[in-house]
């Protein structure tokens, strides 16, 4: 098995004998760049250029004498990865900092096509369909493709004129001679604007783009301006096309007929003509692929057949539907779309099960530049187009694709503790800087952990139109032997034998629920199927997991796909207590049935509040249901008999109780014994402090006690443990977690008792607050305040601003802040959209980290109404930041 350290750089070759290019290692590394968002450099028109084959031919002869391309490198300049934990490392981020906006290469673009075919349109692959017979001898929109990067749309009026074409209108005859009595197409109004009917029927009317934008299995509508009115004798097709290689018979190239119906759902017909205006509604099939499509029309006369040059500004996003009925991620209440597809913002559950931490994230999959950045991830992996518009296939490549394991995607798993390359895990905010980042440079982000690879995941399906939401699970099993239970081994004095444990229980973990039907699976396990981003372990070879079905989860069918066992031990699995034995063996001494999976939630729809979600993906706790879907599933594991040996003398019971602590004070913890049997009972206990990572990994016991108590019957006693803040601080790692392991030893009848517990350090809040009203294009003030709670200076203070519709990512620089000092910060921000918006902000130093806060605000309109142009909205990164007075504690 593949250990989630040893990343891979290579070349995938997609299914459908398309080419990936290759992924880059290191900025040293000759690679594609990811669209930016610089604008192209258009060469101005010098009038009509009528194209021969002579100069097809002297394009060849002269690209045969350009020198070779050198071969791309395929591995990284540096092999050194950065420890993270017990389970794994991941591939070492160069500190050189790659160029923001590298220039393309030029002469690799379209490598998925042959020799010739890049040389000369003439040699591309074509399809048509039959009723349209051949296509036109002569190069098809020669150089336009429509490649151009996001934000180079030009500014043309859409049908006034050529709409801003590159290259002249294509002919039967090949000869780019537009002869009399044919139909020229002079112009197309796809209505893309964000306050068209098309971008407000489709729901994407958010989306900070000027394209247009629209869903699977339902129509939309344009006007066609021709260069003489329409007749009945005419004929005309809608064309879109994707990919480097269209090709019918995959779907990516759809020919649409108009008024005889295409095939597959797709069809278009006239719905007015008006002189040299036609309109028209194009029915877009519920299968389509989705992605970003070139778009062309193409019509015919007896004078011959002309084709619309293909223009950028005229691509067409087409995404997954969850209002359509007949698409696979269909969803039929309402308020669940506004929620897991709509909703540009949500909680994220962390902390312990017992003390349960919450933060705002901003998904800002309406921001401009997402979009892209979700449709080049699945490039980058080389997913073929044809599978693309299989919810299922484009769920399970995202989360193989948001982790940077395997084949370099977006986030850089880090849970050792120094972050100095890269940003620390709980610094971010949001999606959005993330996202842009990979898009704009091609390089793994650093760094993420689970609930930053969740939010990402949500933010990327949400984004392609697929209901997702965030989900966490307390005390989540990461079971590394597939036996399907969380095994513990201690010595003969019950002491933890840690280099045995390899089994872990993270205080949390987050994922993702995403809504589809399974059309690959038996009926009745439609429905909400989890995805996991984070590199936990391999599946099918690849750092991947699911889309698993909750209900298989719920029931313990551990053989349905995808990675149902390993899910299924996260949230359901027991702890079993081994004890070593005098001779070298291992025996069960306990077994603990609710310790695994106690609270499963996510953010309820429509409020802030917390969903328990727990009941959908077990039956209760201890019912026969339950401990049947357990049983089922250890069948199936690697120690199916595992319930035979169990010892059932349990007469006395273990609790442990944990005050409020807050990081910088002292703290203490009691454990509370019972005896619940009509004997008297004598116990003789241990207790093992140490600090713990929230996955599990403890560090070494800096506190412990032994204590014998004695019991009447029916009577509790609690032991006391106090700790310090001088004895907790030099231990200390992220999240601020510890975590006790109780054991102890009933004289009388030999019970064994064994528990772990785990509770954090709450961390102090940001606390916002706008000053004055906000309205769309103006600018508007905000004050951040906050208290170190630490009697330490903290060093390298960072805040991180973000909002969709707000404030692109912005990161401010703040210096040190003295110990227990407060301090108040100032920026401003120019909204971009109007409604209620969530500002979020957070703080990150080496001495403290998990700071965060968050204001709603409400955003008027711009006077005079409408949207502020794809706005970017201000955007400065590593800004040096003065701060106001600063007050004592």
């Amino acid at each position: 098995m593949t250990r989630p350290g040893e990343a891979k750089v290579k070349t995938t070759l997609s299914q459908e004998g398309e080419t990936a290019q290759p992924r880059p290692s290191s900025p040293t590394t000759t690679c594609h760049p990811a669209p930016s968002f610089k604008p192209e450099v258009s060469v101005p028109s010098v009038g009509p250029i009528v194209w021969s084959r002579a100069w097809d031919s002297a394009l060849v002869l002269l690209l045969l004498l350009l020198p070779p391309l050198p071969p791309q490198p395929a591995t990284m300049t540096d092999g050194t990865r950065s420890d993270v934990g017990r389970w794994g490392g991941s591939s070492w981020q160069p500190s050189i900092t790659p160029s923001p906006e590298p220039e393309p290469d030029i002469r690799s673009r379209g490598s998925g096509r042959s020799f010739w075919a890049r040389c000369c349109s003439c040699c591309s692959c074509r399809g048509a369909d039959d009723d349209w017979g051949p296509e036109p001898a002569g190069p098809r929109g020669s150089g336009s493709r429509g490649s151009g990067r996001p934000g180079s749309r030009g500014s043309g009026s859409r049908g006034s004129g050529r709409p801003g074409s590159r290259g002249s209108g294509v002919n039967a005859a090949g000869d780019g001679v537009i002869r009399d009595g044919m139909l020229v197409v002079t112009g197309v109004d796809l209505m893309s604007r964000r306050s068209d009917q098309n971008r407000r029927e489709h729901h994407t009317e958010e989306y900070e783009y000027d394209d247009l934008i629209i869903r699977r299995g339902q129509p939309f509508l344009l006007t066609v301006s021709l260069s003489r009115p329409y007749s009945s004798s005419d004929r005309m097709a809608v064309e879109l096309l994707i990919g480097t290689n269209p090709e019918i018979g995959k779907g990516t190239h759809v020919i649409i007929p108009v008024g005889k119906g295409g095939s597959g759902g797709w069809k278009a017909q006239v719905i007015k003509s008006d002189g040299q205006h036609v309109d028209l509604k194009v029915h877009v099939s519920s299968n389509a692929i989705v992605g970003k499509f070139r778009f062309t029309v193409r019509t015919r006369t007896d004078a011959g057949e002309f084709q619309m040059p293909f223009d950028p500004r005229n691509e067409i996003y087409i995404l997954f539907n969850p209002w359509c009925p007949d698409d696979p991620v269909y969803v039929d209440h309402e308020d669940w779309r506004q929620e897991y597809v709509l909703n540009e913002s949500g909680r994220i559950y962390y902390g312990t099960e017992a003390q349960i931490g919450e933060r705002t994230w901003n998904y800002g999959q309406f921001d401009h530049g997402v979009l892209d950045a979700c449709l080049y991830i699945l490039d980058r992996r080389g997913m073929p187009y044809a599978g693309r518009g299989d919810p299922v296939s484009v769920s399970r490549v995202i989360s193989a694709m948001v982790n940077s394991l395997d084949d370099n995607g977006v986030l850089i798993g880090n849970w050792s503790g120094d972050y100095s390359r890269g940003t620390n895990p709980s610094a971010w905010v949001g999606s959005v800087e993330i996202l842009l980042s990979y898009l704009r440079t091609g390089y793994s982000v650093p760094y993420g952990q689970c609930w930053v690879f969740a939010g990402v995941t949500t933010t990327v399906l949400r984004c392609l139109g697929i209901a997702t939401r965030t989900v966490t699970n307390y005390n989540s099993a990461h079971d590394t032997d597939t036996s399907l239970t969380m095994d513990i081994y201690f010595d003969e004095n019950m002491k933890p034998l840690e280099h045995l444990n390899h089994d872990s229980v993270w205080n949390f973990h987050v994922w993702n629920d995403c809504w589809m039907k399974r059309s690959d699976l038996p009926s009745g396990f439609d429905g909400w199927q989890v995805v996991d981003a984070t590199p936990q372990e391999t599946s099918s070879g690849i750092f991947c997991c699911g889309p698993c079905s909750v209900e298989s989860i719920k029931n313990g069918l551990v053989y349905m796909k995808y990675d149902t066992p390993f899910i299924f031990a996260e949230v359901n699995s027991d702890k079993v207590y081994w004890q070593r034995q005098d001779d070298g063996s291992f025996k069960i001494v306990y077994v603990e049935e609710k310790a695994i999976g106690t609270l499963i939630c996510t953010k309820a729809v429509g409020s802030n509040m917390r969903e328990d979600i727990t009941h959908i993906y077990k039956h209760p706790e201890g019912s026969d249901a339950e401990r049947k879907a357990v049983e089922t599933a250890a069948a199936h594991g690697s120690k199916p008999n595992v319930y035979a040996t169990r010892d059932s003398a349990e007469d006395v019971s273990v609790q442990v109780e944990t005050q409020d602590a807050v990081m910088g004070q002292d703290l203490l913890v009691n454990v509370v014994l019972t005896n619940r049997g009509g004997s008297q009972r004598t116990v003789k206990l241990h207790l093992y402090l140490s600090v713990t990572f929230y996955t599990g990994v403890t560090g070494p016991v800096f506190k412990d006690s032994k204590k014998e108590v004695a019991l009447s019957p029916g009577s509790s006693e609690s032991v006391a443990l106090p700790v310090a803040y001088s004895e907790y601080r030099p231990h200390l790692v992220d999240q601020g977690a510890m975590l006790l392991n109780v054991s102890g030893h009933v004289k009388e009848n030999g019970q064994v008792l064994a528990k772990q517990h785990t509770f954090r350090l709450r961390t102090p809040d940001l606390s916002l607050t706008v000053l004055g009203a906000a309205v769309v294009g103006q600018e508007t003030e905000v004050q951040i305040i906050f208290r170190n709670p630490l009697p330490v200076t903290l060093t390298k203070v960072v805040f991180r601003l973000e909002g969709s519709g707000l404030q692109r990512p912005k990161v401010l620089n703040v210096g040190d802040i003295g110990g227990n000092e407060t301090v108040t910060l100032r920026q401003t921000f120019v909204p971009v959209r109007a409604g209620r918006r969530q500002l979020i902000a957070s703080l990150d130093s080496p001495q403290l980290s998990q700071v965060h806060g968050v204001i709603e605000v409400d955003v008027a309109p711009a006077p005079g109404g409408g949207f502020l142009s794809s706005g970017r909205g201000s955007s400065r990164s590593g800004e040096n930041v003065p701060m106001a007075p600063r007050g004592g504690a």
